[in-house]
């Protein structure tokens, strides 16, 4: 039985999802109104430690209890839970471990030859050929000779921690844009171990600001930005935790690289919870002063196990730039995933006879084996660095609408491309293409700010329908695009998102599309051949930007396939 409820929305929009096996921490989420010496007398009181604001979320404390287990399958009891009643708590929220997996499969302007010795190997950032400009190239050293390489841009990896003092990153490296949320303090250095776990962090922020020209290892995209370090991923995730990494100084950082979100299994549906949320919408309307903070994102590596993205509620957000990879010769790589969210590409591997990223590596070293979607994620981090170098005054969805008019689909081989009603060409592998970094800077000098954005939702009938296998369910909105307001009249789209609600038997079965008025068509879901899920969707919010630039008035159609399939075991490398 389906039970789908369609909302539009060109608006801000986060998902929120309920992990399958839950750990509950002895940690607490608190809103007190009154104040944090109202929250200090409430902590002593119930027996907590009032650990202070979490982020830039006013009123919302971060709670400790010491006398209770650190993780437990099951939610706390005890005098402490009186809590919950106490009127001066408007909300409390034990706080949960969330699964969050890396996303890694496995100078002088005129100076266009660098001294560091893995130069010779960036060969996506040069052709090889001695040539400033190849087909298949970003342009990221055009945009080089043009003046613009990182100056007074602060970006952020967040992660399992950068080793700052590597001498490829200590010239660069931002102690105002860095903090431990694992062990609380203000050193991001990871944690070492035999096996170098916690190399992650280190290897994309080379990409984004290594130092150049100092004959040590490699060179960064924006290799005059300063790089900091949230150090998250190396501990309990929580909603709490993700919270916090997302409001480190927002005031200060400029752009958020993050290469890591829910397994990429499958069968996994989740995304940012409700505290991590408010901090996405916090940081889009006050961050970067007003102009907003630019989160960029890694789409996931689920290709082999026919995930698709559109179920990870962080690429899946409007509020983050959700970056795809492409191999060397323009051809998909195994572990990539496909949805209508995506917004642009950048180069990373694909099989092992692809060349890969050259990058920094943990105890001062060097690779040349960075890969996965974790690459493409810093790499678009650095281009919208020069960007903003080339104009500070860009807003959160200046940058997006830069990508959009300046990526290119090059070389790039899929079936899907398509253009849209306004000549956008895009696919569900690639968004509107590769990165033009020289294209994103000459874009930005000129750019003028976009209009405020406009919210407008509409909501089909809430009547239940039903669907047997191998049939299609329609339901359509006629809307205005609420042309009788204006504070809420869309004249164009940006973001299109789908709210819906799905009782299923077996969530992988199904398969959405969105039909927009001028015919564009968006998949927002593809089959999942592991998602062996009764759980459906509650209230889940798919989005596309396929729609980018055309007309919300006329009608638009959700399409609902059931195409029932043998459940397999999922097999192959992750």
């Amino acid at each position: 039985m389906l039970l789908p409820v369609m909302l539009f929305f060109v608006t801000f929009t986060v998902c929120e999802s309920f992990p399958s096996r839950d750990v509950y921490t002895n940690h607490w989420a608190v809103r007190v109104p009154a104040g944090r010496r109202a929250a200090d007398e409430l902590a002593a009181k119930y027996g907590y430690r009032n650990l202070g604001q979490i982020g830039t979320l006013e009123d919302h404390y971060h709670f400790h209890h010491s006398r209770v287990v650190r993780r437990s399958p099951f939610s706390t009891r005890g005098n402490h839970s009186f809590i919950h009643m106490d009127p001066k708590v408007d909300w409390v929220q034990q706080q949960m471990v969330k699964r969050r997996v890396k996303r890694t499969a496995g100078s002088d302007l005129n100076v266009l030859t660098f001294n560091d010795p893995k130069w010779p190997s960036m060969w996506y950032i040069h052709c090889g050929d001695k040539s400033l400009r190849c087909r298949s190239e970003m342009n990221i050293m055009a945009a080089w000779q043009r003046g613009f390489t990182g100056k007074n841009v602060v970006v952020s990896i967040l992660d399992d921690g950068i080793e700052k003092n590597h001498t490829d990153l200590a010239q660069n490296y931002d102690p105002l844009a860095s903090f431990d949320i694992n062990g609380n303090d203000h050193d991001p250095t990871p944690r070492y171990d035999p096996t170098n776990e916690n190399k992650h962090g280190t290897r994309c922020a080379g990409e984004v600001a290594a130092v150049g020209n100092n004959s040590h290892c490699t060179v960064g995209i924006a290799h005059h930005a300063r790089i900091g370090g949230i150090r998250m991923l190396d501990g309990d995730v929580t909603d709490l935790v993700e919270a916090k990494s997302l409001g480190v100084r927002p005031d200060y950082i400029d752009i958020y690289s993050a290469s890591w979100g829910p397994d990429d299994d499958g069968m996994t549906v989740d995304g940012p919870g409700p505290l991590a949320k408010q901090a996405f919408e916090l940081a889009v309307k006050k961050g970067r002063k007003g102009r907003g903070s630019i989160f960029v994102w890694a789409s996931g590596n689920g290709g082999r196990r026919g995930d698709h993205c559109s179920c990870d509620g962080y690429t899946n957000s409007i509020y983050t730039i959700s970056v795809s990879s492409t191999t060397e010769s323009g051809t998909m790589p195994w572990y990539l995933e496909a949805c209508a969210s995506t917004l642009a590409s950048t180069y990373s591997s694909g099989e092992s006879y692809h060349r890969k990223i050259v990058t920094t590596d943990l105890r001062q070293r060097c690779t040349e084996g960075h890969t996965g979607t974790s690459v493409s994620a810093p790499i678009a981090a650095g281009v919208i660095a020069l960007a903003l170098e080339a104009n500070p005054l860009l807003t959160w969805r200046d940058v997006q609408h830069l990508l959009v008019a300046t990526s290119r689909p090059a070389h790039l081989k899929a079936h899907d491309w398509k253009t849209n009603a306004v000549g956008h060409k895009v696919s569900h592998l690639y968004g509107f293409g590769l990165l033009d970094a020289e294209g994103m800077v000459l874009e930005a000098q000129t750019w003028r700010t976009v209009p405020p954005q406009h919210t407008c939702m509409e909501a089909s009938d809430r009547q239940t329908r039903h669907i047997w296998p191998d049939q299609r369910l329609s339901a359509s909105v006629n809307t205005t695009g609420c042309a009788e307001q204006l504070d809420r009249q869309v004249a164009y789209l940006e973001h299109v998102v789908v709210r819906v609600t799905i009782a299923h038997p077996r969530r992988g079965d199904l398969q959405i599309s969105l039909v927009s008025p001028s015919g564009t068509r968006s998949h927002l879901l593809a089959k999942r051949q592991f998602d062996n899920s009764k759980e459906g969707f509650r209230d889940w919010e798919f989005m596309t930007v396929h729609c980018w630039g055309e007309k919300a008035k006329g009608l638009w159609t959700l399409e609902i396939t059931e195409s029932p399939s043998r459940p397999r075991s999922p097999k192959g490398p992750r």
